[in-house]
C-alpha cells in the first residue's frame, strides 16, 4: 500500500515551479502597467494641456480684440462731437435746452456709457444722465488735460467705491477760442460681466502693472502679485488632496488660491496695457484621469484574468470573451467622450463666430467715422481759403465783395451737412429718390469748390463738353462728391509735374461717361485701388477712403467707376452713369 502511494505522489518541485512562474508573470505585468500608465499620463497630459492652452490663447486674443475695438470706437467720438455746430452754439449762447436730448440721440448710435458737455468752468451743462447736470468737474483729469491739449485725452478715474471709470475727452473750439469740453465715458465694465461667465480668471493691467479690469472685483487697483497672494492657509488634508489632484499636470505657471493654473499674457495695443488669463487644469485632470482610470481598469481586468487562468485553464474561452467585452466598453466610453468633446468645440466655435461678427460691426462703425473726417476735409479747406479772402476784403474796406465770400461759405456749410446726412445713410441702399442731374452743371459746381486749390497749384484744366446738355438720373450732391474726389486725386497725382494738366471729357451715348485724365506718374496697383484705406499719399494727406466711397456711390446710382493708366502716361478715371431719356420734359418743366 505504501508502495502504491509513493508511485502516485506529485514531485515536490512542481508546485514551486508553478508559483515562481506566476510571480514572474505578475511582476512583469505590474512593471508593464506602471510603464504604460506613466507614458500615457505624460503623452495625454502634454496633448490635453496644449489643447487647453490653444483654446485659452484664442479666448484671450478675442477678448483683447474686443477691448481694443471698444476703445478705438469711442476714441473718435469726442473729435466728431467737438465739431457739432449745435453743441458749439449752445456753449456760445449758454442755451442748453436741446443739448441733453441731442447727446442722448448720439449715445444711442455710438454705444458709449454716457456723454457729458462741460462749460469752461467745468460744470456739466448737458449729459445723457440727467442726474449729472450741474455737477462740477473742474479738478477732474479729463477736464483739466482736455483744456490744456489739442488732442483727444484718455483718462482713468478711480472711484471711491472701488473700480475705475474710463473717459475720452476733448476741448471744443469755436474760431480758435475754447468754449467747453466734451467727455465720453467708455463702458469697459461690460467686459468684466462677460468674462465672469467663464471658468477662467481674467485681468487687464496698465503699463504700471495696476489692475484696471478683473473678473474678481477685489483685484482692482492691485498688482498681479498682490492679487494672486493666497490669503487662506490650507490644512494638511487639503494640501494632500491638492498634491494628488495635481500629479497629472505640467509644472504650473502660477497659483491662484493655492491651485495650480495656466497663465497666458497678451498685450493690448493701447497705452502699454496687457491682458492676463488664468486657466485651471481641471479639464486636463478630468480627461487624463478618465483615460488613466480606463487603463487601470484594463490592467486590473488583466490581473483578474491571469489569476483566473491559473486556477481554471478550462475557462480560457470565457475569459477571452470577457476581455473583449471590457475592451468594447472602454472603446464605447472613449467614443462617447470624443462626441461630447466635439460638441463642446462646436459650441466654442459658435461663440467665436458671434464675437468676430460683433468685431466686424465695430470695425464698420470705425470706417464710417473715418469716412466722415475724409469727406469734410475738402469743404473745410475751401472755407479756410474763403475766410482768408473775406478778411482781406474787409481790411481793404470792400464789404460788398466780402459778402460774396460769406455766401460761398454758407453753401459749403450746407454741403457739409448734406455729406454728413449721406454718410449716415450710406448703408441704406435703395431708399433715395433720384432726380435728373445736369452733368455740366455738376462739373461746374465741383470745379468751383476746387477753385482755391486750382488757383494755388496753377493747374491747367481742359474741359471737353458736348454742345447739348447731358442729363443723368441720380443724386446731384453725391455725383459732385465723386467728382470732387476724382479732381482731388488728379491734383495730388500732378504735384511732381512741372506743367500739371487735368483733362475732363463728358460724352453721352448709351450711358453718360465722364473721364478725368491727368499727366501724373500713373497708378502702380490697380487691383487694390478701390479697397478701403489703400493710399499712396504721405501720412496726414489722406486715409485712403475717397475712391472706395466714390466707387460705392457710383454703384448705388447704377453706374460703374473704373481706372487705368493712359497710353501716353498718367492715370485715367472713367465714371459711367445711366443716361436720362426725359431731357425734353425736364427742360420744359424748368
Amino acid at each position: 500500500m505504501s508502495k502504491d502511494s509513493s508511485s502516485v505522489k506529485i514531485p515536490p518541485w512542481q508546485p514551486a515551479a508553478i508559483s515562481w512562474r506566476v510571480r514572474i508573470a505578475l511582476a512583469v505585468l505590474l512593471i508593464f502597467a506602471v510603464v504604460v500608465i506613466s507614458v500615457t499620463n505624460r503623452l495625454l497630459t502634454d496633448r490635453f494641456t496644449d489643447t487647453t492652452r490653444s483654446r485659452a490663447e484664442l479666448r484671450i486674443a478675442l477678448y483683447g480684440g474686443n477691448l481694443l475695438a471698444e476703445l478705438r470706437q469711442n476714441a473718435i467720438v469726442p473729435q466728431l462731437l467737438g465739431r457739432d455746430p449745435t453743441l458749439i452754439d449752445a456753449l456760445e449762447s449758454a442755451d442748453y435746452s436741446l443739448s441733453t436730448q441731442r447727446l442722448i440721440s448720439f449715445v444711442e448710435e455710438i454705444g458709449a456709457a454716457s456723454l457729458m458737455l462741460l462749460d469752461m468752468d467745468g460744470r456739466t451743462v448737458a449729459a445723457t444722465d440727467r442726474n449729472r447736470i450741474g455737477a462740477g468737474h473742474r479738478t477732474e483729469a479729463y477736464f483739466v488735460d482736455a483744456i490744456r491739449s489739442n488732442a483727444t485725452i484718455f483718462s482713468v478715474i478711480l472711484q471711491e467705491t472701488g473700480g475705475y471709470r474710463f473717459f475720452y475727452s476733448r476741448r471744443i473750439q469755436n474760431g480758435g477760442a475754447t468754449v467747453g469740453v466734451i467727455a465720453v465715458e467708455v463702458d469697459l465694465r461690460k467686459f468684466e460681466r462677460a468674462w465672469a461667465g467663464i471658468s477662467d480668471a481674467v485681468i487687464v493691467a496698465d503699463s504700471n502693472g495696476e489692475i484696471l479690469l478683473a473678473t474678481e472685483p477685489l483685484w482692482r487697483g492691485k498688482t498681479e502679485a498682490e492679487a494672486l497672494e493666497n490669503q487662506t492657509p490650507q490644512s494638511a488634508i487639503e494640501r494632500a488632496i491638492q498634491a494628488t489632484a495635481d500629479w497629472t499636470a505640467l509644472p504650473p505657471d502660477a497659483y491662484l488660491r493655492g491651485e495650480a493654473v495656466m497663465r497666458l499674457e497678451s498685450r493690448v495695443n493701447f497705452r502699454g496695457w496687457r491682458m492676463v488669463s488664468y486657466t485651471t487644469y481641471a479639464s486636463v485632470r478630468e480627461r487624463v484621469n478618465g483615460v488613466l482610470a480606463l487603463e487601470v481598469m484594463g490592467f486590473a481586468i488583466l490581473l483578474a484574468l491571469a489569476f483566473y487562468f491559473t486556477s481554471r485553464r478550462t475557462a480560457g474561452r470565457a475569459a477571452i470573451f470577457q476581455r473583449e467585452s471590457a475592451e468594447l466598453r472602454a472603446l464605447n466610453v472613449a467614443l462617447q467622450r470624443e462626441i461630447a468633446e466635439r460638441k463642446r468645440v462646436q459650441q466654442t466655435l459658435a461663440v467665436a463666430e458671434q464675437t468676430l461678427e460683433q468685431s466686424s460691426k465695430l470695425a464698420a462703425l470705425g470706417e464710417m467715422s473715418a469716412a466722415v473726417s475724409h469727406e469734410l476735409n475738402q469743404p473745410l479747406a475751401a472755407m479756410k481759403t474763403y475766410l482768408a479772402g473775406a478778411r482781406l476784403l474787409l481790411m481793404r474796406n470792400r464789404p460788398d465783395e466780402s459778402l460774396s465770400a460769406f455766401g460761398r461759405i454758407d453753401d459749403l456749410i450746407e454741403r457739409m451737412s448734406a455729406i454728413t446726412r449721406q454718410l449716415k445713410s450710406y448703408a441704406r441702399k435703395g431708399q433715395e429718390t433720384f432726380t435728373p442731374v445736369n452733368m455740366a452743371d455738376a462739373l461746374a459746381s465741383s470745379l468751383s469748390m476746387m477753385e482755391p486749390q486750382l488757383r494755388q497749384r496753377q493747374v491747367q484744366i481742359v474741359r471737353i463738353l458736348p454742345d447739348d446738355a447731358v442729363y443723368s438720373l441720380g443724386d446731384r450732391m453725391r455725383i459732385e462728391q465723386v467728382l470732387v474726389n476724382l479732381l482731388r486725386n488728379a491734383l495730388d497725382a500732378t504735384k511732381s509735374e512741372r506743367n500739371p494738366m487735368v483733362e475732363i471729357i463728358l460724352t453721352a451715348g448709351e450711358t453718360v461717361t465722364l473721364t478725368v485724365r491727368d499727366n501724373g506718374p500713373g497708378i502702380e496697383d490697380l487691383d487694390a485701388l478701390f479697397e478701403p484705406f489703400y493710399t499712396t499719399k504721405q501720412p496726414g494727406d489722406g486715409v485712403g477712403l475717397g475712391l472706395a466711397i466714390s466707387s460705392g456711390i457710383v454703384s448705388d446710382l447704377g453706374g460703374r467707376l473704373t481706372a487705368r493708366n493712359g497710353q501716353a502716361g498718367g492715370a485715367l478715371f472713367e465714371m459711367q452713369l445711366p443716361i436720362y431719356d426725359g431731357t425734353k420734359e425736364t427742360k420744359a418743366a424748368e
